[in-house]
């Protein structure tokens, strides 16, 4: 059978997609709105992955895979304009108002 697929959008590659597994992409981006903070400073990369680990289930992302499922899923809501990197050193990420 096959398994449902979706274009994601880079932030860091404007008009390029990825192909990638809907079910889980979708679970990524929904575990990742969940963590992020409405308010600035926002979330590291490391704090950000660390709150969506707890955010998906392990049979979905086991071991790292969160990671990876994590940072695909945010450069796609930055493209979309679902959240937003604030300025400064270290990086981080909120939701956008």
């Amino acid at each position: 059978m096959a398994r449902e697929m979706i274009d994601a959008k880079n932030v860091l590659h404007p008009g390029k997609t990825y192909r990638m597994e809907a079910d889980k992409f979708r679970k990524a981006c929904a575990g990742l709105l969940s963590v992020l903070p409405r308010t600035a400073p926002g979330m590291t990369q490391s704090e950000m992955l660390a709150g969506l680990r707890t955010a998906v289930s392990d049979a979905d992302f086991p071991g790292s895979t969160h990671g990876w499922w994590g940072k695909a899923a945010q450069l796609h809501l930055e493209a979309e304009g679902q959240i937003m990197r604030e300025t400064g050193k270290p990086v981080r990420w909120r939701l956008a108002e």
